[in-house]
């Protein structure tokens, strides 16, 4: 019996020694997460940590030209009447022209100018290979939604464009009348 009452004591002291060596860290940042109780760089989450992670307000998500390019199909498809091989084709070459134009876009090394005369050059490019998928009669329309496409989005530049002013008018207005 005696080895018995040993070797469960010497169990209970492992466990015990554990358990209390857990609570405070197993000896990383002094336990209790750093300097102290509460918040640091402890192992335990504290409340602001359970929020997930946080990201700066002033960096928009940017979408993957991937997804931009296959919601553009998606309203060109009836109208051009496009069928799935197509489809994929054109979206494959749209979201491509979206990579290069976001490269083109970024370089810091070309003038204003320079960047003009790439997009040109690049939506001449994948216009030409988007019009090689496609038959005479639906060329005719893809280049009618193209239009309607291009006036679509200045207009709602243009809406967005006013509405960022209204709110600029009105907030300076709002201050005129608090002074």
């Amino acid at each position: 019996m005696k080895p018995t009452h040993t070797l469960f004591i010497l169990v209970f002291t492992i466990f015990c020694f554990n358990s209390v060596s857990a609570q405070y860290g197993n000896g990383y940042n002094n336990g209790y997460g750093g300097g102290g109780y509460g918040r640091g760089g402890g192992m335990g989450m504290d409340r602001s940590m359970m929020a997930g992670p946080q990201s700066s307000p002033s960096k928009p998500k940017e979408i993957p030209a991937e997804e931009t390019a296959a919601k553009i199909v998606e309203q060109m498809k009836p109208e051009v009447k496009l069928d799935d091989l197509q489809a994929i084709a054109i979206t494959n070459v749209i979201a491509d022209s979206m990579r290069e134009q976001g490269i083109l876009l970024k370089n810091e090394n070309s003038s204003q100018d320079q960047k003009i005369e790439q997009m040109t050059a690049l939506r001449e490019s994948t216009t030409k290979k988007i019009t090689a998928f496609l038959n005479p009669d639906q060329i005719e329309k893809y280049t009618n939604f193209m239009a309607n496409f291009k006036e679509i989005k200045k207009t709602k530049n243009k809406k967005k464009k006013d509405s960022d002013t209204k709110e600029v008018k009105e907030e300076t207005e709002a201050t005129k009348v608090h002074e």
